[in-house]
């Protein structure tokens, strides 16, 4: 049979017309040339035409078929008799060959002549404008498209000439000059782009030996052709917009970029368009029914005589076209086919039903009305019969066939044809021996038959009054009744994507078990990874509740199908959503990882969902994504067995712990880092590898950080080690000498709810690691026995920790800074939990004896010049405050405060810097339970015999008064700062002031601030501290820091006036070194108060009178202070000159209250560049001139 190719076919009727002219033409002269393509290649010109000079023609604009073939001849057969230019014209104009003559006068152009008719012609608009104007007229021939549109094809914004159609319809010649060159323009580069196709489909085309070759092979797949590619486009996106699928046409046009989709003409001149894809698959894959024989016997069709059998036969030969489905026809044809296969063995089963039902009436009936076969074979012969039959009834449901849609479901397809031969149904019935089996065991469906005596056609008619649609989709699968479990699968997998995009949002869901159900149980591949796309796409953007439910129904999915259809299957899906924009589908994506992750197989578990899971934490910017992430690569780490993945978990554990978001490093510690140790546990390198890694990390760190600490880093890394505490423990009871000892016969003690701090997470508690409380229970009993008792020999995870852990980790805490309470902190906090995870028989055998070698408290060991002093570290404080802090039994707290005790008289009678001692008071303060136990320290200082230790007593009170309540203020902290404040030595009456200033800063008692007050009067008052330098420097100082933060009728009442009583002193201070630093000061506590508001009369009394004799001072020590300070004075005046002028108005002034606040701006400015360059001072306040 020849090959037939679809686009020959035309839905046009003009070329249904033209048709047979052409036919005579081309019979009558076949050395003339064929006037298009011949009809096995309709996209490629004939090998042996003359170029297609004057043969450009298109549907638009191809008014006949004649002329066509006319002009031809035309131009064919007078070689000999040269005609003219202007006939050529002539003729093409008024056979509305438009685009060609534009060639032609393209041509004439670019070879130096101009032809005065068609340069008259395309210069007019009016030839272009008729469709809106009057009618052709009667003798013009149209072409199909109708009249020429002007430039339809290429109108674009600025080619428009809104002016034309404008009430005065007048525009200067110029502009129409313009538009008409623009559009010319634009027709030369369509009729180039045409050229170009034309030249395409000429150098593309296909020998005729390898056509031959193609044919003859049918395995061999024909290449596709540039203008077959451009056809099979342009006819795509039409299907696409036919069928409202509008974005698919706006992607599939963005992707072929190349190609204009409104126009035809686009493809190539030398080709007729095709009809649609939709007349082309209905014309292509079913012949017309031939006449055939009918007999009274039962309805049977065979495989052969299915449409569907048919269709999956013929198209290769119908087609020319190969099974490998490499172009996009075939594509959609083989899509069809298989739906049809589908529907062919339901209709199979179906037959088969129809077959065992008709064998068990004709058993059970015994004189069956003689009208039942006669109606059966009209219904074969006659398939556009009415759509239900009935034997000798008027009950609609009086034959089973009807019931079950068979002659629907036939007749709907194709024209079935019946097999007289009885073997042909058993033939049916063997692909599905399990159906038949049930259908047989069924009893048979009986109806009553009345007694009557219609015929077969009056029954059919009568019949034909039921209103029932078999024709649309719906109705057939309406009309179809599944019989097996198999049936069920397909109808539920045709209908399903029907179904769900009518659903609402919201409840979706509810379709998550149907379209799972389906997606296990279906035979189809192609139709499971339909619906589990489907499934991934249910919800635009699932909430958690969504999610989940999804997540539930994949791992149901993954339980009932195996790893190999996960592989395959699930994880596609996982992979396409990946990068999706919304990042409730990314989540999704990242939980279905962890999700699936115990049902595939291992080797994908640790390569594939590995990678896809690192991507999305390096690249992903939602931090809810990145923390599924962690939580699933945490799943994956326990279910890891490739010990080379070792690596790459470290890497990753190191890269989300640096992650920016406090909720991906809080499930970086909940869930990762638990799973991985557990894995390094079993590997065996958790306290070989992993915890060493860390420690060399942080090491590095320190020696990097000499100059400046990157403490961020370092808490990531301790985090980690801290995170590490609770496996390194279990793998301590696991593989000490006792675990085998360990039972849970008899009486078990409860675990003391604070013997472990608490957890972060389920996967941090040692009895989760363990396995249980009970057998947690049994081992620690054993522990502390083994160590209390028995030793530590043979213990190799245990002496691990106390010759090699401890002691690095105190070398460690010994090179940190100590003024860094963020790194005090940090450690602190460690050796705590360190100390609470292995308990406190541990920490008093093991842990302190090491850092009370290191730390031995004499005199003789402390060398604050030598700056390698231990006490003078970090190891004091964290000492103190993370492991004497461990446990608070009486014996722990004596400890304790001994240790702060002998810290703070070593370090006092040494005059090595307070910095330790200031951090663990520091450190300790902020947790009120040991504010008592820290004023016992402190008392003891407080009565010591020497001078020096009350010093240092006197200094940490400044340090405790702000985290202690008021009533440990009045009753402990006030008393002894008065105690101290009456010392005989001076020195620690004027280390008390910084103390009394806190105070007068942070409390709101009256009773209290008049007491404090009036010590620090007496300290200003008293002539015996008239002359004491140091303590006048302490007050100034004190002044300074907390004057702004103090009660203002303190502040005004008692520092200003102050102040100025000491600035006007220091003016006749005869030393000058003393003046300088009084006057320094000075010059730093009037800047702190300047910022604050300063009533009027304290302004002019005090604070002004102060900042001139401070002025005096200056322009004799320091002339670059002057210049600040006369600044100072002057926004001071004009700020008392302003409200002078507010409170004679009566209001305060908009302007004035600027004007203050502008120098209030100006001056803080002004200050903060003072404290950077002292060098540029004079230049700050300069006057602009």
């Amino acid at each position: 049979m020849a090959s037939v190719n679809p686009f020959n076919l035309s839905d046009s009727e003009e070329e249904a017309e033209r048709r047979p002219n052409e036919t005579v033409d081309t019979e009558r002269s076949p050395s003339g040339g064929a006037p298009g393509p011949p009809p096995g290649n309709p996209f490629s010109p004939p090998a042996d035409a003359e170029p297609p000079t004057l043969l450009l023609s298109s549907n638009r604009t191809s008014p006949s078929g004649e002329g066509s073939v006319a002009a031809t001849s035309a131009m064919a057969g007078t070689a000999e008799t040269r005609i003219s230019v202007d006939a050529i014209a002539a003729q093409l104009l008024r056979d509305q060959y438009i685009l060609t003559a534009l060639e032609f006068h393209t041509e004439l152009l670019e070879a130096g002549r101009d032809l005065p008719r068609l340069r008259d012609y395309f210069s007019n608009p009016g030839n272009f404008e008729r469709q809106s104007g009057t009618p052709p007229a009667k003798d013009q021939v149209l072409g199909p498209g109708g009249p020429l549109n002007r430039a339809g094809s290429i109108s674009t914004l600025d080619s428009l000439d809104f002016a034309r159609y404008s009430d005065d319809g007048n525009r200067e010649s110029d502009e129409r000059v313009a538009v008409l060159e623009f559009e010319l323009r634009k027709a030369k580069e369509t009729i180039q782009a045409l050229r170009a196709n034309l030249t395409q489909a000429a150098e593309s085309e296909v020998p005729s030996q390898e056509r031959k070759n193609f044919k003859s092979s049918p395995e061999i797949q024909e290449p596709i052709r540039p203008l077959e590619k451009r056809a099979l486009n342009f006819l795509v996106n039409e299907y696409l917009l036919k069928n409202e699928y509008k974005l698919s046409s706006i992607t599939f046009s963005d992707e072929n970029d190349d190609q204009d989709f409104e126009l035809w003409d686009d493809v190539g001149l030398n080709i007729p368009k095709p009809p649609d894809l939709l007349q082309l698959y209905r014309n292509c894959g079913s012949p017309l029914p031939s006449p055939r024989d009918t007999v009274d016997v039962s309805v049977g069709v065979d495989f052969g005589d299915l449409p569907g059998n048919c269709i999956a036969q013929d198209p290769p030969k119908k087609l020319d076209l190969s099974q490998q489905q490499q172009t996009e026809v075939v594509q959609e044809l083989e899509y069809q086919i298989s739906l049809l296969n589908n529907e062919k063995q339901s209709l199979a089963e179906q037959i088969k039903k129809l077959q065992s039902e008709i064998q068990t009436l004709k058993r059970t009936v015994s004189s069956p009305p003689p009208a039942t076969l006669d109606l059966s074979s009209q219904n074969a012969s006659n398939p556009s019969a009415c759509t239900t039959t009935t034997t000798s009834s008027t009950d609609p449901l009086s034959v089973p066939p009807t019931d079950n849609g068979q002659y629907l479901d036939i007749r709907g397809v194709s024209e079935p044809e019946t097999n007289p031969d009885p073997p042909s149904s058993q033939n049916i019935t063997q692909p599905h021996p399990q159906s038949h089996n049930k259908l047989k065991s069924r009893p048979p469906v009986q109806f009553d038959q009345p007694n009557r005596k219609l015929s077969p056609a009056f029954q059919q008619a009568l019949l034909s009054f039921c209103r029932m649609c078999s024709d649309s989709r719906l109705g057939a699968e309406v009309s179809r009744i599944a019989d097996s479990e198999e049936s069920v699968m397909l109808m539920l997998g045709r209908c399903l994507p029907h179904i769900v995009p009518n659903v609402l949002l919201a409840k979706r869901e509810e379709l998550i078990p149907l379209i799972l159900c389906t997606a296990c149980l279906h035979p189809e591949p192609k139709e499971r990874d339909q619906l589990l796309h489907i499934l991934f796409n249910l919800i635009k953007r699932p909430d958690d509740e969504q999610r989940q439910m999804i997540l539930t129904g994949c791992v149901a999915f993954a339980r009932h199908v195996g790893p190999t259809r996960v592989e395959a299957e699930l994880l596609p899906q996982c992979w396409e959503q990946i990068n999706h924009k919304y990042p409730e589908r990314r989540l999704l994506v990242a939980e279905s990882c962890g999700a699936l992750a115990p049902y595939l197989p291992k080797e994908i578990r640790s390569s594939l969902v590995l990678s896809m899971l690192q991507q999305m934490l390096a690249e992903d910017k939602a931090d809810m994504v990145r923390e599924a992430v962690v939580k699933s690569l945490g799943i994956i780490m326990g279910y890891i067995d490739d010990p080379d993945k070792y690596s790459q978990g470290f890497e990753l554990m190191l890269l989300s712990l640096g992650d920016p978001s406090e909720r991906v490093v809080s499930a970086v510690h909940q869930v990762f880092i638990p799973a991985f140790a557990a894995w390094t546990t079993e590997l065996g390198t958790l306290h070989t590898a992993l915890i060493p890694s860390l420690l060399a990390r942080i090491e590095k760190l320190l020696m990097q950080g000499e100059h400046g600490l990157d403490e961020h880093k370092l808490h990531v890394f301790l985090s980690a080690l801290q995170s590490l505490i609770p496996p390194l423990f279990a793998v301590v009871l696991q593989n000490a000498p006792f675990t085998s000892r360990a039972k849970l016969n008899g009486e078990i003690p409860a675990i003391e709810v604070t013997r472990f701090p608490r957890p972060a997470s389920p996967l941090q508690d040692v009895a989760t690691i363990i396995g249980s409380r009970e057998m947690l229970s049994a081992l620690l009993l054993l522990y502390d026995h083994q160590l209390e008792h028995e030793g530590t020999t043979g213990w190799d995870s245990l002496l691990w920790v106390v010759n090699q852990l401890l002691p690095q980790l105190i070398e460690i805490v010994g090179r940190i800074n100590v003024t860094s309470s963020t790194c005090v902190h940090e450690f602190s906090r460690f050796f705590w939990r360190l100390c609470r995870t292995f308990g406190k028989i541990f920490t008093n055998t093991k842990v302190k004896p090491q850092f009370q070698e290191i730390l031995r408290l004499s005199e003789e060991n402390v060398d604050a010049s030598a700056g390698n002093d231990i006490l003078t570290k970090a190891t004091v404080p964290i000492y103190a405050t993370g492991v004497l802090t461990c446990y608070n039994q009486d014996e722990d707290r004596k400890l304790l405060v001994g240790f702060l005790e002998d810290v703070m008289t070593t370090l006092s009678l040494s005059h090595a810097p307070l910095d330790s001692l200031k951090a663990s008071f520091v450190e300790l303060g902020a947790n009120p339970v040991y504010h008592e136990l820290l004023l016992t320290v402190l008392w003891y200082g407080v009565v010591h015999t020497s001078a020096l230790v009350r010093c240092t007593a006197a200094r940490m009170f400044e340090l405790l008064v702000k985290g202690v309540n008021e009533t440990l203020v009045a009753q402990r902290v006030v008393p002894a700062l008065i105690t101290l404040s009456s010392d005989p030595e001076i020195s620690v009456r004027i280390s008390t002031i910084p103390a009394f200033g806190t105070i007068m800063e942070t409390v709101t008692q009256k009773e209290l601030l008049e007491r404090v007050k009036m010590q620090l009067a007496s300290f200003l008052e008293d002539p015996q501290y008239q002359d004491q330098h140091s303590l006048h420097m302490e007050i100034i100082r004190t002044f300074g820091r907390v004057g702004p933060n103090a009660e203002p009728r303190f502040r005004d009442e008692f520092v200003l006036p102050h102040l100025h009583k000491l600035a006007l002193a220091n003016n006749s201070q005869t030393v000058e070194s003393k003046r300088i630093d009084i006057a320094t000061q000075l010059f730093e506590a009037y800047s702190a108060l300047s910022c604050c508001f300063i009533s009027e009369e304290v302004m002019v009394n005090h604070f002004l009178p102060g900042l001139r004799c401070l002025r005096t001072d200056m322009e004799q020590l320091s002339p670059e202070h002057e210049v600040i300070l006369s600044s100072m004075i002057k926004e001071c005046e004009i700020k008392v000159e302003n409200r002078g002028m507010a409170d004679a108005q009566g209001s305060m002034s908009i302007a004035s209250s600027l004007v203050g606040e502008d120098a209030k701006t100006k001056f803080l400015s002004k200050m903060g560049q003072l404290t950077t360059s002292g060098a540029m001072l004079a230049n700050v306040f300069q006057r602009k001139k």
